[in-house]
């Protein structure tokens, strides 16, 4: 993201001289004031210029949710959708609404497909490469918790019977989730078999 920090005698001032170093319009930028300008005592001792921060908005996130709101909309599911853009580039789009199962589906099946489609629509060739992830309700944070916890009460019945385990089939995102949970643990390992996307893990002893 581009973005100038910068200072004025006001905090019209200060905004004008960041569009003026972007050389952007201020419908294209967000401003944050870091700093109100001050005039300190009797407008004379003590006074402090304004301070902002002023960030050229992504056109991507924009369209990344137009799109989206188009295909929620003919599938006749009311919602409102929530971005937030992290400093690494990746577009977060958080989808918000009453009853919006049907964006999740089983597993995550449908917002795993929403998202490839927004990823496919908003990454086209000759642009400017953004990842788009998708959640609803924070279904995916409670999900990988879930996850987490199955792979630990997992291990433990392992480290029990000493025999392994094998979990039911998971998309590779999932998958992931649970080698990670115990890549670190001293007395099992996992690793995937199968084919997708019936591709399951197994967690046994080292």
């Amino acid at each position: 993201m581009r973005f100038v920090e910068a200072t004025g005698r006001t905090e019209e001032e200060a905004i004008q001289s960041a569009l003026d170093q972007l050389n952007v319009s201020r419908d294209d930028v967000d401003i944050e004031v870091l700093e109100p300008a001050s005039k300190g005592i009797l407008g004379l001792w003590g006074s402090k210029p304004a301070k902002v921060k002023v960030t050229v908005k992504d056109k991507k996130a924009d369209k990344a949710k137009e799109f989206l709101e188009g295909v929620i909309e003919r599938m006749k599911v009311d919602a409102s959708i929530v971005v937030e853009q992290r400093d690494g580039g990746d577009i977060i789009m958080n989808i918000e609404g009453a009853r919006i199962g049907r964006l999740i589906g089983h597993r995550g099946e449908t917002l795993d497909a929403l998202q490839y489609l927004v990823n496919l629509a908003c990454n086209r060739d000759g642009e400017e490469h953004s990842k788009i992830i998708l959640d609803a309700e924070n279904y995916r944070k409670k999900r990988e918790q879930a996850l987490v916890d199955l792979a630990f009460k997992m291990a433990d019945k392992v480290k029990r019977t000493r025999r392994r385990v094998i979990l039911e089939p998971m998309s590779a995102y999932e998958r992931r989730i649970l080698h990670t949970a115990l890549q670190n643990d001293p007395d099992v390992t996992t690793y995937s078999e199968g084919i997708e996307p019936r591709r399951k893990v197994v967690i046994t002893l080292k």
